[in-house]
């Protein structure tokens, strides 16, 4: 039995195939360097890719920042040129302010030399020639001169009836006046009460005393 079985094997083993070794044909180690440079570069482009996106991304920013500069200096410069007439602008209301108060301080002197003028005269030559006026007037039997207030008071009055006449005047040339619109002493327009004025054909007649009342009229 053991000289079967050692027997079999034998056979079994002459005729199953003997693989035969691999090998390697042309420059395999030149091969396997281009592979590797080969996904070195691969790699490498891929990193260039990116770098590439990242500098297309910051010339796009750099382009809208450079506009935006662009934009700003041009509102810059509008803003300057506002800024250099609203300068001027001022200017001229702070030479003009200047001018009104010197016409102002010059107008007050002014006005405050006639005042003491007016009251030095009042009070002096005025007083003394109005007490010989009035006291030969006396003697002559006749009325005192109205005093200055009077005088003045008049004067005022002629001059607020001169302009009411010319401010008719002038409303009756260009045709503005109103009917019913009429000018007081001083000037100031006086209007007319509207309505229908009293005893009028609306109002109801009223009754006599003493009068009897009207009999009501029947219930039917």
């Amino acid at each position: 039995m053991a000289t079967t079985t050692a027997g079999s094997s034998a056979q079994a083993s002459s005729s199953s195939p003997v693989p035969t070794p691999i090998l390697a044909t042309g420059d395999w180690t030149k091969n396997l360097v281009h592979l590797a440079k080969t996904a070195e570069l691969k790699k490498h482009a891929l990193t260039l890719q990116l770098h590439t996106a990242h500098i297309l991304s910051a010339h796009a920013a750099l382009e809208q920042k450079n506009k935006a500069i662009q934009d700003l200096k041009e509102q810059k410069n509008k803003l300057e040129s506002e800024r250099s007439r609203l300068l001027n602008c001022l200017r001229e209301v702070n030479e003009d302010r200047d001018k009104a108060d010197l016409a102002e301080a010059s107008l007050s002197k002014e006005v405050n030399d006639l005042q003491s003028k007016i009251r030095n005269i009042t009070e002096g030559e005025y007083a003394v020639a109005k007490q010989d006026v009035d006291r030969l007037r006396q003697e002559l039997g006749q009325p005192p001169l109205p005093s200055l207030q009077t005088t003045l008071e008049e004067k005022s009055a002629e001059y607020l009836k001169a302009l009411r006449l010319q401010a008719e005047a002038a409303n009756n040339a260009t045709g503005t006046k109103r009917p019913g619109d009429e000018l007081a002493t001083d000037g100031q327009p006086v209007k007319r009460p509207r309505g229908r004025p009293k005893g009028s054909k609306n109002s109801k007649p009223k009754a006599k005393p003493g009068a009897a009342p009207a009999p009501a009229a029947p219930n039917q």
